[in-house]
């Protein structure tokens, strides 16, 4: 038996060279061509490992046929189990009735008829998918026939259909995707939701991977009562130092969405784009520069809020604010010296237009930084800044600022105390250009300067003592302050009886005049510190007073106080208050309290302050604002999380949500009661209009794991 077994093994080795088959039986006969093996037969075939009970093999067609308990191993990264298999080595097929399919590191199993492959590719007839427990998983996926391919470990299945726990829940005609991370173009995870006012939104993301250095996002809405839009978003990577992302989109309205709710804008529009370069001058420039160069861009424009609000059909995704602030900052560095440019353009989507709106085109700055003489008892630095303040209409200015503190110090009784003097050089040029709408102001914009010096004189003390679990650092220091001389014409000249100390900060005169009268003052600083026996901070605590001379009335400045006290590993307290010794009143007070304990992690704070004014339109007297977020993790399946900002002033709920997510191994449901007020741009007056969703979360894993969790929004009818 031994001698016919090695017989068989070498004819098959000599007739298919380029692929192998090695085929190991405890039983072995042959009948003309027709060899058959018995008694745990073994089949090594290319990266295929074959077990069976049983085998036949034709010479003449160079099938295999194996029989019962059939295992099929391939580079340890999955199995196929049946009890039928045919393999055609001439041709490189293989057969299998019925067909059961495993893969190791997804856990995502196939069961099905019968499967067909060949080289790398399986046609696969009327069978389940799921990577839930083969024997009652929880979701399962049916479909009529599927194809696999075992090198890109990418699926398809044809005419699918979604059941969770027996239930039919969803028809796909066609539904493709990975077994693994690897990026590659393909449809992304749909959203759905449903509005009473704006009808079924269903939003359907297509990927476009094609270079390994981008990639592309595109993001298809329709939303049955109101209209339908598109956004999409380009990555790119063109350096190993630099990146960026493209973003724009595009909504229509066509429904009666906009004239019921007065909007201004009939389609909604804007794009953003960010760029990040850590060596931008040298890359560009083909250059060697040993100094650091970076920059960094984040532009943004809108048309209106509506084009933020659009984005998504989850809250959570958008941002509320109002004010859009577009950014370029560009730098070079080395070890002494400072050059750097930024671009700043704010952008209010409360107005329909921002031609009155000053912008930053561009901010210039030099910067030299502090260097020592005289053993590092004099120092100084030199910090240069000039601003491009611009708009479309009124008045315009270049306006720079020159900065050189000198500083003489020492330090006396051993080190225990340091004092340092400091004269603080400082000038302001202002240019101005356009014009302005009020003729009878054009006098008061005469280029000028002020050029002016002031003093400080400080002493501060540090002392630091261990202890056997902590140690212990305070800090108490007192600086002075004294104004000097001060020079000034044109501009500052003529308006400092106006606009000094923002004496009227309404006046259109003074919206250049930044310049603030020096004061005769002191301010006294004391901190400590308490470390732990691994230096890791447990108590910050700062107290703060500045006292003015010359000021009977308001002779002492607000106390400020500062608490950020570490209490045990999982809770924390920060405090930050400012009292008002003329109004005997705290204008300020925040308080955060953190938990991490038990499974629960909380976040609770409130800000409280008083301007000590009347109310106005756009400035209210008090504000009284309470934020807190909650999630409690009862066990490894369940998850709670709670969400609430109160606005205690106007009385109104800005945001409050509650939900829970289960998960299990293969499968994470989750649901999400939210209420949210978000800003509009109306034909009136910018207005809120206060949502209520539902929110449905259902991740099938593996299968969304790399393609992110499928959303089912569903809106309330407004309360009121």
């Amino acid at each position: 038996m031994l001698k016919l077994l090695f017989l068989f093994l070498s004819l098959l080795v000599s007739i298919y060279a380029s692929d192998k088959v090695e085929i190991f039986a405890s039983k072995m006969s042959s009948d003309g061509d027709m060899v058959k093996a018995s008694g745990g037969v073994t089949v090594v075939y290319k990266k295929y490992f074959i077990t069976a009970d049983s085998a036949v093999y034709d010479r003449n067609s160079s099938e295999l046929e194996l029989f019962d308990n059939i295992r099929v191993n391939q580079g340890k990264a999955y199995k196929i189990l049946g009890k039928y298999a045919k393999l055609n080595i001439a041709q490189k097929e293989k057969f299998f009735k019925p067909f059961y399919m495993s893969d190791r590191d997804t856990r995502v199993w196939m069961s099905a008829n019968d499967a067909k492959s060949t080289e790398n590719l399986i046609d696969i007839n009327d069978g389940t998918l799921s990577g839930c427990d083969p024997i009652d998983p929880i979701w399962k996926i049916e479909f009529s026939s599927s194809d696999y391919n075992s090198d890109s470990k990418w699926m398809n299945l044809y005419n699918a259909r979604l059941y969770i726990d027996d239930l039919p829940v969803f028809y796909m005609p066609y539904f493709g995707f990975s077994l693994d991370t690897t990026r590659r173009s393909g449809l992304l995870m749909p959203s759905f939701g449903y509005s009473p006012n704006e009808g079924v939104y269903y939003e359907q993301p297509i990927y476009i991977a094609i270079d390994n250095w981008w990639d592309l996002e595109l993001k298809p809405q329709i939303r049955s009562e109101r209209g339908q839009g598109i956004y999409q978003t380009f990555r790119f990577v063109d350096s190993p130092t630099s990146k960026g992302a493209f973003s724009a989109g595009y909504f229509k309205e066509s429904g009666n969405y906009y004239k019921e709710n007065n909007l201004q804008n009939d389609s909604h529009y804007g794009f953003s784009f960010k760029y990040d370069n850590n060596d931008f001058v040298n890359q560009w420039l083909g250059t060697n520069f040993e100094g650091q160069s970076g920059i960094y861009a984040d532009i943004s424009s809108m048309n209106d809020v509506d084009y933020i609000n659009l984005s998504s059909n989850d809250v959570r995704n958008n941002s509320t604010a109002t004010q859009v602030l577009s950014r370029i900052n560009m730098f070079y560095n080395t070890d002494t010296n400072y050059f750097g440019t930024y671009f700043k353009y704010y952008q209010d989507l409360t107005l329909a237009s921002n031609d009155d709106t000053i912008q930053k085109l561009p901010t210039l700055q030099y910067h030299y930084y502090l260097d020592t003489i005289l053993e590092d008892h004099l120092l100084y630095s030199l910090d240069v800044r000039s601003n491009n303040l611009t708009r479309a209409i009124n008045k315009t200015a270049i306006q720079t600022d020159i900065s050189v503190p000198v500083t003489l110090q020492t330090s006396l009784f051993d080190e225990y105390m340091n004092i340092s003097y400091r004269a603080n050089l400082y000038m302001q040029h202002s240019s101005f250009g356009g014009s302005e709408q009020d003729t009878t102001l054009n006098n008061e914009y005469n280029d000028g300067y002020i050029l002016r010096n002031f003093h400080t004189l400080a002493v501060n003390t540090q002392l630091t003592r261990g202890y056997e679990d902590f140690s212990h650092v305070i800090s108490f220091g007192v600086s002075y302050n004294k104004a000097g001389t001060q020079s000034s014409n044109g501009y500052y000249l003529d308006n400092e009886e106006i606009c000094a100390n923002k004496q009227n900060p309404n006046d259109p005169r003074c919206e250049f005049y930044n310049i603030s009268d020096i004061q005769e003052e002191a301010q006294v600083d004391f901190i400590e510190y308490l470390y732990d026996e691994e230096a890791k901070e447990i108590l910050y605590h700062r107290l703060a007073q500045r006292i003015i001379y010359g000021s009977i009335e308001n002779r002492y400045g607000e106390l400020e106080n500062e608490l950020d006290y570490t209490v045990t590993d999982y809770l924390s307290i920060y405090n930050n208050m400012f009292y008002n010794y003329e109004e005997t009143s705290f204008s300020k007070i925040f308080n955060k309290v953190s938990v991490n304990k038990f499974g629960i992690n909380l976040a609770l704070s409130h800000l409280y302050k008083d301007n000590f004014k009347e109310d106005t339109e756009t400035t209210p007297k008090y504000t009284s604002y309470l934020t807190s977020t909650l999630r409690y993790t009862y066990d490894n399946h369940y998850s709670f999380s709670a969400l609430y900002n109160y606005d205690a002033i106007s009385q109104n709920a800005k945001t409050q949500e509650i939900g829970f997510i289960y998960k299990k191994r293969c499968w994470d449901f989750g649901i999400r009661y939210s209420e949210n007020r978000r800003p509009i741009l109306s034909n009136n007056a910018t207005s809120f209009i206060d949502e209520r969703f539902i929110y449905f979360t259902i991740l099938l894993k593996p299968l969304m794991q790399a393609n992110g969790s499928s959303n089912i929004a569903i809106q309330l009818p407004n309360a009121n």
